[in-house]
């Protein structure tokens, strides 16, 4: 189980791919784009490397699926109960845009959950790391302590921590069941900490993600008190089939709203 691992080599880890990435968004770069037209800059693979090479010294017996060696195929998958789940840089539009949103996600995937959590902000320092069943904590620079961090009770207007390049009219139509609430738009995995350290309410993502966007922040978001969910309310999985898309999703604080009902009523209005 993750108890036998120190998550101290992983927060080391991401803060070594955060400066791997900063050695390149500090120059001028060139952006390439994937086959689904994703950007890949050499940001990403500076960064990948390095995390992997990590995750391969520190625990040699473990897979490694990261989205930039994302080829591994379902026969061989299937058979993990056990693996690290990493975004090297999480958010490239965001580096691209240069407006310093995004961040390095590694976390450990135990039966299809996130058990061990590290996400980190480049460009501002800050990180976030949790393991199950412990509290969540940030650190905002290296030499700074690490403060544990806990959802809060849903405001009054809700705060909703928003896509920064990816929302669209589905995202808009079921926010509208909601009732008032304020827009709070940010960049890669950074929504789920805002909702985390108790600065937003929801994080509700209508568009599609891949399982390493959501893992490692996923993880810090159930130790800090709230969860992400399915529209059905069933809780968000990795690794139970072929695709590594995730479905709709519903991350949260306060867990005692039921939001799925809320959101998609049961009625079907």
């Amino acid at each position: 189980m993750s108890t036998d691992l120190d998550i101290a080599p992983i927060i080391e880890l991401a803060r070594r791919a955060g400066d791997a990435i900063l050695e390149v968004y500090q120059h001028d770069f060139n952006v390439e784009h994937k086959a689904d037209n994703s950007p890949l800059t050499a940001a990403d693979m500076a960064a990948h490397r390095c995390i992997v090479a990590g995750l391969r010294e520190h625990t040699p017996d473990i897979p490694v699926l990261s989205e930039e060696s994302s080829d591994i195929s379902w026969d061989t998958r299937r058979a993990w109960s056990r693996y690290w789940l990493v975004d090297p840089l999480d958010g490239t539009r965001e580096f691209v845009k240069r407006n310093g949103e995004f961040t390095v996600n590694i976390a450990l995937i135990e039966n299809h959950r996130p058990v061990m959590g590290v996400v980190q902000a480049p460009v501002t320092g800050d990180l976030y790391y949790a393991r199950l069943g412990e509290d969540a904590f940030r650190q905002a620079t290296p030499d700074d302590a690490a403060v544990p961090i806990e959802v809060r009770s849903a405001a009054t207007p809700l705060v909703v921590a928003g896509s920064r390049s990816h929302a669209n009219d589905r995202q808009k139509e079921l926010l509208s069941r909601i009732g008032p609430f304020e827009l709070v738009p940010r960049g890669s995995s950074l929504k789920f900490c805002l909702i985390a350290r108790g600065d937003a309410d929801l994080y509700l993502r209508a568009g599609p993600t891949s399982e390493w966007d959501t893992a490692a922040a996923q993880c810090v978001l159930e130790a800090a008190g709230g969860s992400v969910c399915m529209f059905d309310g069933t809780p968000l999985r990795y690794n139970t089939k072929a695709s590594l898309l995730n479905p709709e999703f519903i991350a949260v604080g306060d867990r005692s709203v039921d939001w799925p009902e809320r959101l998609v009523p049961s009625s079907g209005a």
